[in-house]
């Protein structure tokens, strides 16, 4: 799988490629001329005496250094564009991805796992090309290079060479063997930290208010324990390997000097020769050293590759239709045929057998119990998953034969619980329909029943919203949510349980302004409060996941003893209170 992201994200961007290898040529070249030219001057000017030598030959070195210092930077520089662009191409692919997502693809995978694929695993492969790119061509070329030209120098001393080589790869391959399944479990370990905090934040007006503030504390600290239990493992398997790898090129260099200095003795070598050869099995070993380095990092980018790749090869469950169908009629007509949804891994299906039909310009609502399937019901309507049996009609076409955007085109959906963006009430109204003048965003909001408090707002439609409408009161969201939605004008609105949020007044008060200003519109409404859904023309009564009752408030009343129960349990509720 690493294979695979690397060959695909970083084939557009060869040029950048090219211009690395180019350098780190460049720069590998002009690193292995030093040694030798430190050689001669050590043999035909120290040893010689002569002054005029050693001036030429050192400022023909300080050239080379330069140009190998002006490669070295710039190959890095394009090693990071490279990097930094894949990265970024990684995370838009994936983002473009889990967008496409239904809620069935999210729930399996769950949002913290989500956002750190998208995060720490594309940081740690983009970590690795940047790495590679700067050490893919350097790293061989000093190694084998190396070689070459230390073989040219000594041929006797070679066989220090066999032995150092040889026995550094077997430290780096012990060490890698052990990092794999640290990295791959520290992953998961992150995955499980991300859960936790994302849980503690988003619950904590329950932590307090269930003063559970040290339960969570401790909890936090047993999640991030294990986080840092693992990175110490990995890290200290990681800081093993580079005293390994010094104590290596260590010996191998006292070898050199201990074996060579008899051959200078002896007069079979010359004492720049010895410097040389000590340089560059240096050389060759730092090539090793920057090798091993590199590969260190795979085991890591390759577990974080596996998780980017199990998203990006998931296919969402709700696609789009080969051959769409384009309605003949918008009128907003809606009808449920023997629908049946089974969620993934459940024994019983959630719902079955639904059929009902909702009529043009009507208001459905639909009731019942916690748990009767009531949201999933609704969320098949706009494909927020797909029916495993039957199927959804609009206006007398399936939905899953409408493209996405045909369908949600006619389907203005405000959820039961009510998020708003950062931005402004103006970009979060906007959200439906960019092109709403102001005019449009204010009669919105006068039907939602959000006029008023938005104009005491310090700026009044470009007021300030923070992440999920944090600043503003649960009702006061909600009315935004359903402005929202009234922006978009489609012909059918879905109400997900959102009246909840408003008291009694504000509740009515919205309803009739729905009725007046909105009288040929197609509503579905899923409320717990009878009250709210009274005054519709068809009432769904959903008994765990089957429908019980169909029809007005009143014949209900005398004719179904589950729709019968939760009125009279509601008015003596209002009784008592």
């Amino acid at each position: 799988m690493l294979w695979t992201l690397l060959k695909r994200y970083l084939k557009p961007a060869w040029p950048l490629m090219i211009a690395v290898v180019v350098f780190q040529l460049s720069q590998s070249f002009a690193s292995l001329l030093l040694p030798t030219m430190n050689a001669d001057i050590i043999n035909n000017g120290v040893v010689t005496g002569d002054i005029d030598y050693i001036w030429r030959t050192g400022g023909l070195m300080l050239l080379v250094t330069l140009v190998q210092v002006t490669c070295a930077i710039v190959a890095v520089y394009f090693a990071s564009r490279l990097a930094m662009g894949m990265g970024r191409d990684l995370r838009e692919a994936l983002f473009n991805h889990v967008v496409d997502f239904s809620q069935r693809e999210v729930g399996e995978f769950g949002p913290p796992s989500l956002i750190t694929r998208n995060t720490n695993d594309v940081q740690q492969v983009q970590m690795l090309v940047q790495s590679g790119s700067a050490l893919m061509v350097s790293a061989p070329m000093l190694a084998i290079g190396g070689m070459v030209m230390a073989l040219r120098q000594d041929v006797g001393l070679s066989w220090i060479m066999a032995v150092s080589i040889p026995a550094l790869l077997i430290v780096v391959a012990l060490i890698i063997v052990r990092m794999v399944p640290a990295f791959k479990l520290m992953q998961q370990r992150i995955d499980g930290l991300n859960q936790t905090l994302r849980e503690q934040l988003t619950g904590i007006r329950v932590i307090r208010a269930f003063v559970r503030e040290e339960n969570e504390r401790e909890r936090f600290d047993d999640t991030s324990a294990g986080v840092m239990e693992v990175a110490i493992r990995a890290g200290n398997l990681m800081a093993l390997t580079f005293p390994a790898i010094m104590l290596v090129m260590n010996v191998s260099s006292i070898a050199v000097i201990w074996f060579g200095a008899s051959q200078v003795q002896d007069g079979n070598a010359q004492i720049g020769t010895l410097f040389a050869f000590l340089q560059y099995i240096i050389q060759i070993l730092m090539g090793v050293m920057m090798a091993a380095f590199m590969v260190i990092m795979v085991p890591r980018a390759s577990v974080c590759a596996k998780r980017i790749g199990e998203v990006l090869e998931t296919a969402p469950s709700v696609t789009a239709p080969n051959s769409p169908v384009i309605p003949r009629a918008q009128r907003g007509s809606v009808q449920y045929e023997s629908v049946e949804f089974t969620y993934p891994g459940a024994e019983e299906p959630v719902l079955h057998d639904i059929n009902f039909k909702v009529a043009p310009g009507t208001t459905t609502a639909i009731i019942g119990s916690t748990g009767s399937g009531k949201s999933t019901l609704i969320g098949l309507l706009p494909r927020l998953f797909d029916v495993t049996g039957g199927r959804v009609l609009l206006d007398a076409v399936d939905v899953r034969d409408l493209t996405p955007d045909q369908l949600w085109k006619h389907i203005g959906l405000v959820p039961q619980r009510a998020f708003l963006f950062s931005g402004t009430i103006a970009s979060n109204l906007r959200y439906g329909n960019e092109d709403a003048s102001d005019e449009d965003l204010w009669h919105a909001l006068e039907i939602a029943q959000a006029k008023d408090f938005v104009e005491q707002m310090p700026g009044g439609l470009n007021a300030e919203i923070s992440q999920g409408g944090t600043n503003v009161s649960g009702g006061q969201r909600q009315r935004l949510a359903i402005a929202r939605a009234l922006v978009k004008k489609p012909e059918v609105y879905i109400f997900d349980d959102c009246f909840s949020a408003l008291d009694v007044a504000t509740d009515t008060a919205l309803r009739s302004a729905l009725a007046a200003e909105l009288p040929d519109v197609t509503q579905i409404i899923v409320a717990q409060r009878v009250s709210t859904i009274r005054e519709a023309d068809q009432i769904v009564v959903l008994d765990h996941g089957t429908i019980c009752g169909l029809g007005t408030h009143d014949e209900l009343v005398k004719t179904n003893a589950t729709y019968r129960e939760i009125v009279e349990s509601q008015e003596t509720v209002e009784a008592i209170q």
